[in-house]
């Protein structure tokens, strides 16, 4: 691990100063946010510790949750970075600069799928389209022409081709970056698909506001933000499929295979030219304030951003994450060890 020393201006310096100085200090870094972006952090955490740092207090909050603590406040009561499996939110920067985390480093750390995973026990050869994800897991589709609650219970009932099983996936819950970016990379998408919604001429506001909810009559069932767990119940029933970051997939291919999406499988290839229709950012967020006053953070950030755990090759990609292209991640590299502060988001 190179250590770089990160400079940072006086006025965050002065910024960070008094917001710690009345809370109690701490050694270690804190780190909360997206159970997608959480084993990547981890393992940067590991061989920031393996080096010779402390090692650094890893949660999984789910991406909402995360920005809602590292947005309360400047301190060291406060985390200093959260992962995000999405961009943040114009309302969560609001939240943050409300709360005096007026200085903030957003870090595109790589892409990842959005898997749609099967047990391997499955005798399926499971490709689905995107408007038959939506059939299977909206709260409302389109019915003989009218608008209704979800009636379909089966597969077959969407497509005679698949399987006469009973519809039931595992998924993120509302609080999720992951259920955020399934409901408008997949959901909205397969909303889109459909004969009623292309000849209806709704638009994109109409699809937002109709084609958002997930159904709630069993066939989806929200598994929390332990992305462990809905591997264990995969492997325990498998007719059931789940959904998850890539990384998870990827983790656990001697368990596990992926339901290709309109013929396309997930794999790094596919994810990072985002020929898999369901392929999506992730990134950290670093408070700046805290950087030169919690120990290690500093370090800790070159680590993150080094080639040897986001490069080619590195042990980010090992454990599935897809690199950026040399001059993007050039780009991240320079702006967030430097602590350049993001931009305002504009939505």
């Amino acid at each position: 691990m190179k250590l770089t020393t990160i400079t940072v201006s006086a006025l965050a310096l002065a910024a960070a100063s008094a917001g710690l100085a009345n809370a109690q200090s701490r050694e270690q870094i804190r780190i909360v946010g997206s159970s997608t972006v959480f084993p990547y952090t981890q393992a940067v955490a590991e061989e920031f510790a393996n080096q010779g740092g402390v090692a650094p207090v890893v949660e999984s909050t789910g991406t909402g949750g995360g920005m809602q603590v590292f947005c309360a406040g400047v301190g060291a009561e406060h985390p200093d970075i959260t992962g995000a499996s999405r961009a943040m939110k114009k309302s969560e920067y609001e939240l943050c600069q409300q709360n005096g985390v007026t200085d903030i480093s957003e870090a595109l750390i790589g892409y990842d799928g959005l898997s749609i995973a099967v047990s391997r026990a499955s005798e399926v050869d499971w490709d689905l389209t995107l408007s038959e994800v939506y059939l299977a897991l909206a709260a409302q589709v389109p019915v003989n022409g009218e608008w209704v609650d979800n009636p379909y219970k089966s597969w077959n009932e969407i497509n005679p081709d698949l399987p006469a099983t009973p519809i039931l996936v595992y998924g993120p819950p509302p609080t999720s970056g992951t259920r955020d970016a399934f409901v408008e990379l997949a959901m909205h998408a397969g909303c889109e698909e459909l004969d009623y919604v292309k000849n209806g001429g709704f638009d994109g506001d109409w699809v937002k506001e109709n084609c958002s909810r997930m159904r709630q009559d069993g066939p989806f069932v929200e598994a929390g933000e332990n992305d462990n767990l809905i591997v264990q119940r995969l492997e325990a029933d498998p007719n059931a499929l789940g959904i998850f970051g890539y990384s998870f997939l990827y983790e656990n291919l001697d368990k596990l295979k992926d339901v290709k999406i309109n013929g396309v499988e997930a794999n790094q290839e596919t994810i990072g030219s985002f020929d898999y229709p369901i392929s999506r950012p992730l990134y950290i967020y670093i408070k700046n304030a805290h950087r030169g006053v919690i120990p290690g953070l500093n370090e800790f950030i070159a680590e993150y951003m080094s080639e040897d755990a986001m490069g080619p090759g590195g042990y980010l990609q090992e454990r599935g994450l897809v690199v950026l292209p040399d001059d993007k991640r050039a780009e991240v590299q320079q702006a967030v060890t430097s602590g350049a502060g993001m931009a305002a988001p504009e939505s």
